[in-house]
Parts: C-alpha cells; sequence; structure tokens
C-alpha cells in the first residue's frame, strides 16, 4: 500500500495578491531523468571559526593556520541583514604542495534576508571554491570608516564537500511513480480542502529581522559549529495536514536538456530534510554567478556543488541550496533545490523575488570574464525548458510581485506587495542591489534570450557538393549535397528542411549540416530552413542551382602548329588550340596527353613541345560546372628537314659545330644565293642561326614572295625557328629562301626546315 504524502498551502508574505507556496512532505517529484544515480550521498564537513576583531570594530582577522581540509571557504555573521562594506580577503595553503596563495577577495554584495524567518539564519559572503586546501588566514577591513562597523558574529566557515562517486552526467532512465490521491480521503472533510493561516516564514520584508542566537566569542581560536538546519517557524502548517498527492508536472513547449540530478552530485539529503516548497508557476528566471574562481576543473563542479550545498545549510542556515539549478563552466546543468526539476520549486535566491521564478546560478565569476558558450547555451536551454511548462517567453516580459522592499542595482525601487516589470530572463541585479551574475555575463543575456527564444541566427548555405560554381551560380548533372551552418547551437534546433523551390525535399535533425536533393534538368531556388524549438521558422537565402546534362563542345578542334622558338630534335616548338564551349557555363580544359594540364574557360591555345619524328596525339576533354564532358584529339609528326636536303643555287659553304642542327649547317653571303624544300605537310618554320652581323632572306611559298625575314639578333642564337607558316589541312609545299646580301652584314647562315605532317 503506498504512503499517504502530506501537503498544505502557504499564504505569501506580504501582500495578499501573491500566490501561494505549496508545501509538499515527501515528496520530490521527477528530481532529474538525466542523472545517473549510481554516486552516493558525501558527507560534507562544515568548520567554523571565529575572526577576532578589534577594539573600534572595524577590522578583524584570523590569524595564519593549519586546517583540516578543506576546498571552499566564506565568512558569515550573525545578523542576515547586516552588510560588510570594506574589503574581504582570504589566503589559503594548497594541500598538494603547501604553496600559499595571494589575497583572494570574497564577494560581499549579496542578501542574507533571502530565508529570513527561519531561526539561524545567517548574513554571508559569497563561498569561495579554492581547491582542497589546509591552512588558512583572514583579514577584514570594514573600509576606514568611523561609523563603518563590522557586524557581529564573525566566523570563518570551510567546507570539505567529501567524496562521492564518479558523475555521470548522461542520460539515464528514471520515471517518478506519483500515487493517485488517496481514495479513502474524504472530499467533504473541510479540513481537506482549506488550506491553514498564512505562514510568513518564507520571505519577509526587509526590515523584518529574526532574533539571532547568541554571537560566538570573538577569540582568535575559537571554534564553533556551524547553524545546523532549522525546522520553519512555528507558523508553519502542522504535520498532521491532510494528505495529497502532488499534480503532474506541466508539460515544457520545447526539450528538457540533460541534468545531472541531486544523486548525481552526491547530495546528502540528511543534510536538509525539510520538505520542499512550491509556488503555483514559473514566470521568470533569474541568472547568477556563484562567484569565486573560474579555475576550476570541471571534474571538481560536483563536489563544487556539494560545497555550496553544504555552505547554505549549514553556515547560512538555509533549509537547502539556494538555486533551483547550476550550471558549470563546461555547461553541465546540476540539479539544485530539491523538489524535482520539473516542478515550480520555491527557492531561496533572489531576495524579494523567490516566488514564481526559478534561479540558475553559473559556476564562477563573470564580471571581467564572458562566460563560454557552453555556458550560455545551457543556461538558454534550461531556462527555456522551465519558462515553456508555464506558456513563457524567454524573449518576453513579465510582472513579478514583490515579497520585499529593497531596490536593485540600477536605483530601481521596490515595494513589498507591488508588481513590477521583469524581462522573463533576468539578471540577479535586476531584482536586488548586488553586482551579480557580473557584468560580463549579464551583457550576455540578450544573446541568452535569444538562443532560449529563438529563431534560428546565422543560417547559410555554405556549400552544394557535387555541383560546380560560376560566379554565383552552382551546376550540377541532378543530384547534390547541400551542406549549411548556423550560430545558433544545435541543441535549439528541432529540425533542418532542404527546400527546392519552395518545397521541402528532405529533412533532417538539428545537429545535421547537410542534406542531398537530386534535381530535375533546369535552373532552381535551393534554400535551407531551420525550426527553432520554440517553433519559429528561419529561412535562409536562396541559392541557385543549374540541373544541366547537356555536354560542351568543341567549336574548333584541337589543332596544331609550329611556333618560334629553339629548335631541338627531342623539343620542336608546336602552339596547340583550340575552342570549347557549353551551353551553361563552361568550366575548364584538360590536355590529358601526352601530358597533363588544365586551362580555364576563355583560354584557346598553348605553347609545347614535341618530339622530332615522333607521331604525337593530344588529347583534350571539356568540362562544363555540372560535370558534363566532351573529348577531341588531335595528332602530329614534327619533321626536321637538313639544309643539306634542300635544292640550292649560288654559293654555299658548310659550316661545323655542335650547336647546329646535324652538327653542320649552310652559309652564304652571295645575293640570290637560295635554298628550297619541298614537303607535305600543315606548318613549316625555317631554322637559322643569328647574329647581331646576321643579313637577310627572302621567303617564297609556293613561288610566291611571303616575307623578308631578317636574321639579325643582338645575341647569338642556334637552332632558332624565326619564321613560320601553317595552314589549315596538309598539303604538298615548297618552301625557297634567297639570300638579301644586306649591305654591311650579307651573310645568312640556315639549319634547315622542320614541317609538321
Amino acid at each position: 500500500m503506498r504512503a499517504k504524502r502530506r501537503i498544505w498551502i502557504t499564504a505569501a508574505l506580504a501582500t495578499s495578491a501573491v500566490a501561494g507556496v505549496l508545501v509538499f512532505e515527501g515528496v520530490t517529484g521527477n528530481s532529474s531523468v538525466d542523472a545517473d544515480a549510481k554516486s552516493g550521498p558525501a558527507k560534507a564537513d562544515v568548520h567554523a571559526t571565529a575572526l577576532k576583531v578589534d577594539g573600534d570594530g572595524t577590522s578583524a582577522t584570523l590569524g595564519k593556520r593549519d586546517t583540516k581540509p578543506f576546498s571552499m571557504l566564506g565568512i558569515t555573521w550573525t545578523d542576515p541583514a547586516a552588510k560588510v562594506t570594506g574589503a574581504v580577503e582570504v589566503r589559503t595553503k594548497s594541500a598538494a604542495n603547501g604553496n600559499w596563495t595571494s589575497w583572494l577577495p570574497l564577494e560581499t554584495d549579496i542578501d542574507g534576508r533571502t530565508e529570513t524567518g527561519r531561526s539561524g539564519v545567517r548574513g554571508s559572503t559569497e563561498p569561495r571554491w579554492v581547491g582542497p586546501s589546509n591552512g588558512v588566514e583572514v583579514r577584514i577591513n570594514a573600509g576606514g570608516k568611523v561609523s563603518a562597523k563590522l557586524p557581529a558574529g564573525l566566523r570563518l566557515d570551510t567546507v570539505d564537500p567529501g567524496r562521492s562517486g564518479t558523475l555521470n552526467a548522461d542520460p539515464a532512465a528514471f520515471a517518478a511513480d506519483i500515487p493517485a490521491a488517496d481514495p479513502s480521503a474524504d472530499p467533504s472533510d473541510p479540513a481537506a480542502t482549506e488550506p491553514p493561516a498564512p505562514n510568513d516564514s518564507t520571505e519577509p520584508p526587509a526590515e523584518v529581522i529574526p532574533s539571532d542566537p547568541a554571537s560566538p566569542s570573538p577569540s582568535d581560536t575559537a571554534t564553533v559549529e556551524p547553524t545546523p538546519p532549522v525546522s520553519p517557524s512555528p507558523s508553519a502548517p502542522a504535520s498532521s495536514s491532510p494528505a495529497a498527492t502532488l499534480p503532474p508536472a506541466p508539460p515544457s513547449t520545447v526539450p528538457k536538456p540533460p541534468i545531472t540530478s541531486r544523486a548525481g552530485w552526491g547530495a546528502d539529503e540528511s543534510m536538509s530534510p525539510e520538505a520542499p516548497e512550491y509556488t503555483d508557476t514559473i514566470k521568470a528566471v533569474f541568472v547568477h554567478h556563484t562567484a569565486g574562481t573560474n579555475n576550476y576543473s570541471c571534474a571538481d563542479s560536483a563536489a563544487i556543488v556539494r560545497s555550496v550545498y553544504a555552505y547554505h545549510v549549514k553556515s547560512n542556515g538555509w533549509k537547502d541550496i539556494g538555486y533551483n539549478f547550476l550550471v558549470d563552466k563546461c555547461g553541465t546543468i546540476f540539479e539544485g533545490r530539491k523538489g524535482g526539476v520539473d516542478r515550480p520549486v520555491f527557492g531561496a535566491h533572489t531576495y524579494g523575488f523567490n516566488r514564481q521564478t526559478a534561479g540558475i546560478s553559473v559556476i564562477g565569476t563573470y564580471t571581467d570574464s564572458a562566460a563560454p558558450s557552453a555556458v550560455t547555451t545551457s543556461v538558454a536551454r534550461i531556462a527555456a525548458w522551465k519558462l515553456g511548462q508555464y506558456k513563457g517567453n524567454p524573449a518576453g516580459s513579465t510582472m513579478l510581485t514583490a515579497g520585499a522592499t529593497g531596490s536593485n542595482l540600477a536605483g530601481t525601487k521596490f515595494t513589498a506587495g507591488t508588481q513590477y516589470s521583469f524581462k522573463q530572463i533576468s539578471g540577479h541585479r535586476d531584482g536586488f542591489a548586488t553586482e551579480c551574475p557580473g557584468t560580463k555575463l549579464y551583457g550576455q543575456l540578450p544573446a541568452i534570450r535569444s538562443l532560449a527564444a529563438g529563431p534560428v541566427t546565422g543560417l547559410a548555405i555554405k556549400s552544394v557538393t557535387g555541383a560546380g560554381l560560376s560566379g554565383t551560380t552552382y551546376y550540377t548533372k541532378s543530384t547534390v549535397t547541400v551542406g549549411w551552418s548556423a550560430t545558433t547551437p544545435s541543441a535549439f534546433i528541432s529540425k533542418y528542411e532542404l527546400l527546392v523551390d519552395g518545397k521541402s525535399v528532405a529533412t533532417t535533425p538539428g545537429t545535421a549540416t547537410s542534406a542531398k536533393a537530386t534535381l530535375a534538368v533546369g535552373s532552381h531556388q535551393v534554400q535551407v530552413r531551420a525550426t527553432h524549438q520554440s517553433g519559429k521558422v528561419t529561412t535562409s537565402a536562396a541559392a541557385t542551382v543549374v540541373a544541366d546534362q547537356t555536354a560542351p563542345t568543341f567549336t574548333t578542334k584541337p589543332n596544331l602548329a609550329l611556333r618560334t622558338g629553339t629548335v631541338n630534335t627531342t623539343a620542336v616548338p608546336v602552339t596547340l588550340k583550340w575552342k570549347a564551349t557549353d551551353a551553361a557555363s563552361l568550366k575548364e580544359v584538360r590536355l590529358t596527353a601526352p601530358l597533363a594540364k588544365t586551362y580555364g574557360p576563355t583560354t584557346t591555345s598553348a605553347s609545347h613541345t614535341a618530339k622530332s619524328g615522333v607521331a604525337t596525339s593530344w588529347a583534350m576533354t571539356a568540362y562544363d560546372q555540372a560535370g558534363n564532358t566532351a573529348a577531341a584529339s588531335v595528332s602530329g609528326t614534327p619533321v626536321i628537314v637538313q639544309e643539306s636536303s634542300a635544292t640550292k643555287t649560288g654559293t654555299w659553304t658548310t659550316k661545323s659545330s655542335s650547336s647546329y642542327l646535324g652538327g653542320k649547317s649552310y652559309s652564304s653571303s652571295s645575293k640570290s644565293a637560295s635554298l628550297s624544300w619541298t614537303f607535305t605537310g600543315r606548318s613549316v618554320a625555317l631554322v637559322a642561326s643569328r647574329a647581331a652581323t646576321s643579313g637577310q632572306v627572302y621567303v617564297y611559298v609556293d613561288g610566291v614572295k611571303v616575307s623578308t625575314t631578317d636574321l639579325k639578333s643582338s645575341t647569338t642564337k642556334y637552332r632558332d625557328a624565326l619564321w613560320t607558316k601553317s595552314w589549315s589541312s596538309s598539303a604538298k609545299h615548297t618552301v625557297k629562301i634567297v639570300v638579301v646580301a644586306t649591305s654591311g652584314r650579307p651573310t645568312v647562315t640556315t639549319d634547315g626546315i622542320v614541317y609538321l605532317k
């Protein structure tokens, strides 16, 4: 038989208009469906040592000393409404190497009245994580003002977080078994339906200060026990209140992020035995930072959370850890105050505005350093999820009723019982006069709201694989893979859709970065549409993608011609010419034989060399941007014809040198001496030796004078093809040269001709 559970309703403090707070005994709701609860609870150890206050009450110290092991510390005092106006500094000794740190400041701009109304609640600095330590020294100065007295009951609290099993923050299956209402309860019994009298124990106005236990001795060495958890004030309902069932948690409009449960971080539940309290809704989320160092290992995050828990309960005298959630710098989310992460648990995080809100605290200090993206992502996810349970808008505003009189950092005055407008994701400083959550993190709240509320930002197509890009247009045969990116983290994205001409052709998860599409022939507009977890939709700019299956063409087939340059038997200068076009967009033309070269779409010729006497095939392939191809080729054989093979007239002298083709050449200075060669081919070049004293020749082709060619050169050249002529097809031709006998330089020296067959 299931055990009965108790419920009572506590009316809100300071105004009857404020919603009530539900308090459930023995009910925690769905603590977390995400964390592995294998790690057992860790017993945190808190030691309190009174500080020595000087005679005028403006400074206090704790002498340098060895201590029991601890990893977190803070300073507390008797009156939770009191403030330390000066500097609070500590230094600690490392348990690992015995080295002492420099003086470290402790944050003092918090309000200890968050859970005033409980016996033994103390004021305090923010706790600071210092890592495993076994020595400490403290100094406090009220600021040098005569009237700036330090509060009474100053003491140092050091926290050893204890040891727990390995933290596992991955999702773990867990379902809360919440029984139906007790059928034996009589609904006609007024005691079963009427709430008890109002309870003022949750959040009194600022001026209401409870009586405090006696202050500890101001001795420099006195050690006192930290404040234990204390039961609610006598005005709380009696334990015999009628039993009731915790109603189902409302579903959220967005997915729940992974959350490490209290069991997952090793919470010692015996430390805070009181039942959780609930409000009726969550209208806003306040973002905090814990203050202290950012230089911690995320492997220590669970121990830090345990230390904050112990400090809030044993040092501050609160019923439980104040925050509803904590987030470390790696983005791990931890369940804070018990009662169920999916429930509207009444926390202790923002004095005057704990009701109908949730508190998320980032571990570390973010005054001068911005929070990493892992932090902003997790804060946005948990805020969106909690607000989504109650139809909230992370980018919107809401009205909150002040539960106490006070002011915020901007100077806005709050009066208990009066409603004020707040962003639904606000910073602690919006509700109280504190630097929290730090200037940098506070400046990141607009970005956090944008992440949480949507839409997806920075969405753009980054690539179209399987297509060629020309200008701003992509070309493909048919199938493409479209890649994209967005600045919004994938955790906030429900899905992506690939759109072709406005129609969805593929749907992917929010973690995907690409999708495939098969396109019909023609021009298309391709876009990516992203759906934020909020339901808001973003569509990228369109990319034009043309599906083209028509091959390019060679409007001018490849052809070869001899060109000017130095001739060798292994390297005869030739020019390869072509022209390719495409109906859509030509990408390139590749020469694949006798060597590999790639040419741009506007290139139509290239200089090469070929071996004499060797038939060579020049193969080319044209590619369009879509990947369609067309092939063409041309073959040619360069042939060197020596001067000795010519028909000659007049006087010619044979000259010998290794610089000449075949080792010999003809030279003549006789006017009208001639050499003629007959060949069958489509291109011809005259090869000669040249110098500053070289003369001129007339060139005749098939009996017609076509050129007067000057062999003069400022530098000596051998085997130089200096005159060429080509035809569209191969035919029989005769080339004749005639010595001009130029005045002052009549001599010409020829090495013969080269023709292409």
